[in-house]
């Protein structure tokens, strides 16, 4: 197993109503992470994900991508030490 860390991201853009928080689950999932996504009252989508530093990097790679129909304006991340306090990666 690899550098475990836990990494908080918040993204600002259009990322609402795009399908935004799915497409970060299903990558999330395929990197075998765990965490949460969810939109937040002010326009962002806030991510929380733990697991291995290198697939948590490739997250914030698909993060700056977002679906077709985002926009994606800003990245921004905090890393922190990984916790395990979450068992699976899913919408909230």
């Amino acid at each position: 197993m690899g550098d475990m860390a836990s990494l908080q991201a918040t993204v600002r853009g259009r990322v609402h109503g795009v399908f935004f928080r799915a497409f970060v689950e299903e990558w999330a999932a395929g990197l075998n992470l765990t965490g949460y996504v969810c939109n937040r009252p002010d326009g962002t989508v806030e991510v929380r994900a733990e697991g291995e530093r290198q697939r948590l990097e490739k997250l914030v790679g698909y993060l700056k991508v977002g679906p077709p129909a985002a926009r994606i304006d800003e990245v921004i991340t905090g890393w922190s030490e990984y916790t395990g306090n979450f068992s699976g990666f899913r919408i909230r």
